[in-house]
């Protein structure tokens, strides 16, 4: 005689219930990690090189108007071309021709509120282009003269808040 005990087709088939259910009450496996969504980079889209030339042309055209004395004009066009300046730093790492556009513009700004001694916010623009010059990597000449510049605003303007 064997030694297995024989359980009745009942006792089998509640056990295997109690397995099933046993089983089915386990976490789920966690989903799959989602694909890393690698997101393309504004400065090598073709808008973004265009954006760069648009606020180039934009900065000389107001910087013609100021040597005319078409200060109005001029503020329009530098107010206009923020939205440009921030449609570039939106790049995790903006192109130096984009960074130089942008401290133009700025430059520009922070001279037209210099003029109109309004200085604590000629101040905020000229400390912008320092920074962004102070920390710019690789430093070039052209990056040094662009941060002296900023700096001297900086101190034009400590001058007049006296």
């Amino acid at each position: 005689m064997s030694d297995r005990v024989h359980y009745p087709e009942s006792v089998r088939l509640v056990w295997t219930l109690c397995a099933m259910l046993l089983g089915s009450c386990s976490a789920p496996p966690p989903p799959p990690a989602p694909a890393e969504q690698v997101k393309p980079d504004p400065a090598k889209e073709p808008w973004y090189a265009q954006t760069v030339q648009d606020l180039q042309a934009m900065n000389r055209e107001a910087k013609g108007l100021i040597e005319k004395g078409k200060n109005s004009e001029a503020a329009t066009i530098v107010t206009s071309g923020q939205l440009l300046s921030t449609r570039l730093l939106s790049a995790p790492e903006p192109t130096l021709a984009a960074m130089e556009a942008v401290s133009d513009l700025d430059d520009l700004y922070a001279r037209m509120l210099l003029r109109n001694r309004h200085y604590e916010w000629a101040r905020s623009f000229f400390q912008k282009n320092a920074t962004r010059w102070k920390y710019w990597r690789p430093a070039t000449p052209d990056t040094a003269v662009r941060l002296k510049a900023a700096q001297a605003g900086i101190a034009e303007c400590d001058r007049g808040m006296r």
